[in-house]
This record gives C-alpha cells, sequence and structure tokens, in this order.
C-alpha cells in the first residue's frame, strides 16, 4: 500500500515521487537521517556477523531495501530528494515554534 504505514494504515509525511516514479518514504526524521547516510555512503561494509551487533539491524533494513535506492546509479537524486523532504519537515517545525 503506497503511502501508507504497512502496520498501521497511518499516512507516511515523508514521501515523493523519485527515480521515474518510484515513491521514496521515511516513517520520521530518524528514518530519513539513516536513508541518508545509507544512500550517500560510497562504501558499505557488512557488519560483523554476531546476532548483538549494534549494526545488525541496520543490516536486516538494507537488505530489504529495493535495488532502485541500493544501486549508485540513482544516489544524486536520492540524496536531493532526501534533503527536500527534510526542507519540508523543518518549514512545518521551524527552530524555536
Amino acid at each position: 500500500m503506497a503511502g501508507q504505514d504497512l502496520h498501521f494504515g497511518a499516512e507516511l509525511w515523508f514521501q515523493a515521487e523519485c527515480c521515474g516514479g518510484h515513491l521514496l518514504w521515511a516513517l520520521n526524521l530518524e528514518h530519513l537521517d539513516w536513508l541518508e547516510r545509507y544512500v550517500g555512503a560510497r562504501l558499505r561494509e557488512r557488519p560483523s556477523r554476531s546476532p548483538s551487533a549494534p549494526t545488525a539491524s541496520a543490516s536486516a533494513l538494507a537488505r530489504k531495501l529495493p535495488a532502485w535506492l541500493k544501486g549508485a546509479k540513482h544516489r544524486d537524486e536520492i540524496l536531493r530528494t532526501i534533503r527536500r523532504l527534510r526542507a519540508t519537515a523543518d518549514q512545518a517545525n521551524p527552530p524555536g515554534s
């Protein structure tokens, strides 16, 4: 279901069309920050195999990302879209409000 959280059915605030019709979405600012770090990384190292490693859940999340989002081909467009989504959040919640 595009544009809604799959568990609660809530509308996703951070969503935008990207890369020729794909939907880029994030649950919240923390998720948007994680996506920006992941997509912007030039080298993505595999975490240790230890299930208690702090990056284990991030690795599981990364495995579920669609191929168009993981590849370098669309990196610049995805990062521009993430910055645009963040700017909408900043406009909705200006500092000191």
